[in-house]
């Protein structure tokens, strides 16, 4: 159990890409950058001193969920397993720093967010554990489809 947690904020650098296994396993990718920002005195402002680009990698539910809530440039916390790859490429060495995510969502110290929680399956109006005056959970969507959720049209269920 020697995995390295980390916690990442930054801004989504690339629009997720969502892919689904032959054998129904969904599972969400996108670049992560995240810039050190520093005060510089003799100009009296921030500035950004440097970028550390991260790939986040989303698993299952996790994977739908970021691939229908997150677009570039808008700024996240990512908690997740730090994996760092070597690979060789054309006979040149290259490292890599992967985020399998565990967590992920908006900055809220940097702007406003709306969460809607989606569910498998609708529950029955007869369900015994929900009273049938309260409201049933929206469906999750069946493709992550990021602007038919904001216009909050409905999407069908898996």
């Amino acid at each position: 159990m020697n995995e390295t947690l980390v916690t990442v904020v930054g801004n989504v650098a690339t629009e997720p890409e969502f892919r689904e296994a032959a054998n129904g396993a969904a599972s969400s990718r996108f670049r992560l950058a995240a810039s050190v920002r520093r005060w510089d005195r003799a100009k009296e402002e921030w500035t950004d001193a440097y970028t550390s680009f991260y790939t986040v990698w989303a698993w299952r539910a996790l994977a739908v969920n970021v691939a229908a809530s997150l677009g570039v440039g808008e700024p996240v916390v990512v908690q997740g397993k730090l994996r760092i790859r070597e690979e060789e490429r054309e006979g040149k060495r290259w490292l890599s720093a992967d985020i399998d995510a565990v967590s992920v969502g908006h900055d809220l110290s940097r702007g406003t967010s709306v969460f809607r929680r989606v569910s498998q399956a609708r529950p029955l109006l007869t369900d015994p554990v929900r009273p049938a005056s309260a409201p049933a959970e929206a469906p999750a969507p069946a493709i992550p489809d990021r602007e038919s959720a904001a216009a909050g049209t409905e999407v069908p269920p898996f």
